[in-house]
């Protein structure tokens, strides 16, 4: 019984919420079908025993009279009853109830012959009886209960259909409320589910949908007065950082000069770093795609990012469709981010429309590879300190250009980024 039960739960959790409706409407219905089924064919069954056993007692009765006036039972006068003397068919308990000097019946529907028996005292040791067969009672109540079955079935089956029916709805308005939630958390901030179910009804799934919505403008709302923020905050110190550059280039030679120099630069750097971080935020960059070579422009890339690097498999390249200006961003960001955080040597490899750089540092922290890179978090002390806005930007860019970019911690040692481009 139980391994059975098991095996049901496991089914029901496999199915889908529009399936179990169905299947739970079906069994109660199936249930209810199944307790009206046996309340009618027990009071049919019950009606049909008591008009039997009333019918065979007044047929005893007659025959008793008969018997009297004429000392024998004449079949033409008893009609269609079996009536005899001691007969040896009779039921044991039906005869010593008789000898007890009452008068009963006793009836019989699952025998191989049902018949209804009525029983008196006939003087003495002998007992008068009258049978009557019932085989039309049970073939009459053979035929109710194959009605009741098909009625059954038809409820159930309609119960069933209408379930479906009512669980395709639900399960397609809550499809569509899971796939607007996907939406939104993909960065598709303007999803909406909108209204759902009948005009003017107001049930719990519209209620969810209503949620959802808020949800999505009240987050939309502020993620864009965030990036508007930032982009403000970023645009409005570069005029500042601008003289402040040409200031520290007018002072004279000398190492707190090349300090201010390098904090200047820094400030610099960190500022456009976070405009182009406002408008990947913003989607307001636009790919120019072209076809290239993938392995001399990895090359070229990698020569102009200052970074000790070498450059594997450049020869065998594919030609795959980015832009250049964006890809050179992408893989500088992961090669500066390799050279600061990470342990030479630094590799490049080149295989396919693939690129993938890797050091020998102590590789990217967990939570960086369970949750993706944050904006101005490094993740952990031994990776070094950092704004956390290269991986950042480099996973925005790489979106731009419908590239794909995965990190990896491989073994022994080391981090790894993949970048991973469509062919042209």
């Amino acid at each position: 019984m139980k391994p059975a039960l098991i095996r049901c739960r496991h089914l029901l959790r496999a199915l889908g919420l529009r399936w179990k409706i169905s299947v739970l409407l079906a069994v109660g219905c199936s249930l209810v079908a199944v307790a009206i089924g046996l309340l009618i064919h027990d009071a049919r069954a019950r009606q049909i025993g008591e008009a039997a056993r009333e019918s065979a007692t007044n047929q005893l009765i007659r025959v008793r009279q008969v018997y009297e006036l004429t000392g024998r039972l004449d079949a033409d006068k008893v009609g269609e009853a079996d009536a005899r003397v001691d007969s040896e068919e009779l039921p044991d308990a039906l005869r010593a109830a008789a000898l007890n000097g009452s008068r009963t019946t006793y009836l019989d529907m699952n025998g191989p012959e049902p018949s209804v028996w009525a029983a008196r005292p006939l003087g003495g040791e002998h007992v008068l009886s009258v049978r009557q067969s019932l085989a039309a009672q049970r073939e009459e109540l053979a035929e109710l209960d194959g009605q009741l079955v098909a009625y059954g079935a038809v409820i159930v089956a309609l119960a069933a259909a209408g379930g479906a029916v009512l669980a395709s709805r639900l399960s397609r308005e809550l499809r569509t409320a899971a796939e607007t939630a996907r939406r939104i958390s993909a960065g598709e901030l303007d999803a909406r589910i909108g209204p759902s179910g009948l005009p003017g009804t107001r049930d719990e799934v519209a209620e969810l949908s209503s949620a959802v919505d808020t949800m999505a403008a009240s987050l939309q709302r502020r993620l864009e007065a965030e990036q508007r923020f930032t982009a403000d905050v970023a645009h409005e110190l570069r005029t500042p950082l601008t003289g402040l550059h040409t200031a520290a280039e007018l002072l004279p030679p000398g190492r707190p000069t090349e300090l201010v120099r390098d904090r200047v630069s820094a400030l610099r750097t960190l500022t456009e770093d976070l405009l182009e971080v406002a408008r990947l935020d913003a989607n307001r960059e636009e790919a120019q795609l072209e076809a290239h070579l993938l392995g001399p422009l990895v090359e070229s890339i990698t020569r102009r990012s200052g970074v000790a690097a070498e450059v594997e498999g450049a020869r065998g390249s594919a030609y795959v469709s980015t832009d250049a200006r964006r890809l050179e961003r992408i893989l500088t960001n992961l090669l500066v981010n390799a050279r600061r955080h990470g342990r030479g040597p630094v590799t490049v490899t080149v295989a396919g429309t693939t690129v993938t750089v890797r050091d020998r540092g102590p590789g990217f922290p967990e939570k960086l590879l369970r949750e993706g890179p944050q904006r101005f978090l490094t993740g952990a002390a031994e990776r070094g300190q950092g704004t956390g806005l290269g991986l950042t930007i480099a996973l925005g860019q790489a979106q731009v250009i419908g590239a794909r970019v995965a990190l990896a911690n491989p073994r022994p040692t080391g981090a790894c980024a993949t970048v991973l481009l469509p062919p042209a």
